[in-house]
């Protein structure tokens, strides 16, 4: 999509199939391109009796316009009330607009600025803005047999944003949206296919193609090596699959010398292994991958935008299954760092998966280290679909991460780590075991990962945000590629 920002003398006698215009609850039509068109508007919302209710639309076609706009339609957006509108309402509208170009008939639009309210931090809001117009064109249709041709496809292909002056370095944040949306879209890509497809290999070569194409080194560390190195945990997940287990490491050097490192749980699908699951839904256990994909995604953004950062990205990648192989539960394993783990519950293989990769971030020395999984059904209890747990050991660090979820508005919503807990992981007959009892779960699980950690670590458990079962404004149904926005936002400022 072609985004540009210019000011009304600039769209003059250009033609749009249609102009938006933002409409708040209870309040005049705000001053729109001109006054002409301020009138026009106006009289259709009160001819009309149109709510502005968040969300709602109303387009009106071949409206007698003046000369001067020439416009195939107004498509009046409603704005919700004007105490709530804030930025991620912004990104929100921002999606309504090119969701809805196929239905209202529409490739081009010139967005009125209506909404740049005083309240709004107008960068911020822009920014959002444009996000939402890009995310909300995403579409996984490489599996539908009957596709609309390319040529007939309606779909939002121009925006021109109307500004009054001014400027907070519009082209440079289009320019960062886009590839942020990009890598967004790879994430909910490789979260979108089924796992007979996006195996640990797969996964494990796409990383490497796409980080070579942006100068990220890349080390794809197999069976055979791991077991050298001791990442017996990792391994432990991986014994009852066929496919090969992958260990990717992801190397990018933007300048200095201190290192961060990005984790991602990568099971390219869960059974439970031998502590099976039910079958029911189990057909999502592909999303299990979802913090790999964010890591993935994550790094190579990082690279296009030639961040002033060294960043390593660890994903490793293996199958959980019930094979004749795999691992049961109250088997002991020795971690590559050395500690003993009593695998009561193969369920809860994330977590063993991490720790090998934990242990082997050490070796960069790590400013510090978040990790993003889909790690418990228990951190889903807790909050729902609606916010991420974010637990760690830093207190500065886990105000890094809220300050860029405000943002974003990948929300984040912290848990405790106290070491009261840390009772709940004693095992009888090892260092620790896997699992706690039934309360706590999301906590228990991050109690477990800080065993294998020396740095300034945070923990990101996205069990209820990794995917949706709806649309949601710019989220779509399937894999929504959380964390990749958040963690660009965290490397970003980082600069600053």
């Amino acid at each position: 999509m072609k985004i540009s920002v210019k000011q009304v003398s600039e769209v003059r006698g250009e033609f749009f199939d249609a102009v938006v215009v933002f409409s708040f609850e209870g309040k005049k039509v705000r001053r729109v391109f001109d006054n002409s068109l301020t009138k026009i508007v106006s009289e259709i919302v009160e001819r009309e009796k149109f709510s502005s209710k968040f969300g709602e639309l109303l387009v009106v076609y071949k409206y007698k316009l003046p000369r001067s706009l020439r416009f195939n339609k107004i498509v009046i957006l409603g704005a919700g009330k004007e105490e709530k509108f804030d930025s991620e309402a912004l990104r929100k509208l921002g999606s309504v607009i090119s969701k809805n170009a196929e239905k209202y008939n529409y490739s081009s639009v010139v967005v009125t600025d209506g909404w740049a309210l005083k309240k709004l931090d107008y960068s911020l809001a822009f920014r959002a803005l444009v996000e939402g117009l890009i995310l909300g064109t995403y579409k996984f249709d490489r599996f539908m047999s009957k596709k609309e041709e390319d040529g007939k496809k309606v779909e939002l292909r121009e925006a021109v944003i109307l500004r009054r002056g001014g400027s907070v370095g519009f082209e440079e944040v289009v320019d960062k949206v886009k590839v942020v949306a990009e890598s967004v879209f790879l994430a909910r890509d490789l979260q979108n296919l089924p796992s007979n497809v996006a195996t640990p290999s797969y996964i494990a070569n796409i990383a490497k193609e796409e980080c070579e194409k942006v100068g990220v080194r890349v080390k794809v560390i197999g069976r055979d090596e791991a077991e050298s190195m001791g990442m017996n945990l990792f391994l432990a997940v991986a014994r009852g699959s066929e496919e090969e287990p992958k260990f990717v490491v992801m190397e990018y050097e933007g300048g200095g010398d201190k290192w961060y490192g990005i984790l991602g749980k990568g099971i390219t699908f869960d059974t439970g292994g031998i502590s099976l699951k039910p079958s029911e839904k189990m057909e999502e256990m592909k999303f299990d991958m979802s913090g790999a994909a964010c890591i993935i995604a994550t790094i190579i953004a990082i690279a296009k935008l030639k961040l002033k950062v060294n960043v390593v990205g660890i994903t490793p990648l293996t199958e959980n299954m019930p094979g004749g192989r795999a691992t049961k539960p109250g088997d002991i394993v020795r971690g590559m760092g050395g500690i003993y783990v009593e695998i009561v519950n193969t369920d809860a293989e994330g977590r063993l998966i991490l720790a090998d990769a934990l242990e082997y971030v050490k070796r960069y020395k790590p400013e510090f280290v978040i990790d993003v999984a889909t790690l418990t059904g228990a951190c889903m209890v807790a909050l729902g679909y609606e916010a991420a747990g974010l637990m760690g050991n830093d207190d500065q660090l886990k105000r890094i991460i809220k300050s860029s979820s405000e943002r974003t508005f990948e929300r984040v919503w912290e848990l405790p780590l106290w070491d009261e807990y840390e009772e709940y992981i004693k095992s009888n007959f090892a260092d620790v075991k896997n699992v706690g009892n039934r309360y706590g779960g999301a906590i228990t699980a991050a109690m477990f990962l800080k065993k294998f950690v020396d740095y300034k670590w945070a923990h990101l458990d996205i069990a209820g945000t990794a995917f949706s079962d709806k649309e949601k404004y710019y989220i779509s149904k399937g894999g929504t590629g959380f964390g990749v926005r958040l963690l660009l936002d965290i490397f970003e400022n980082l600069e600053k």
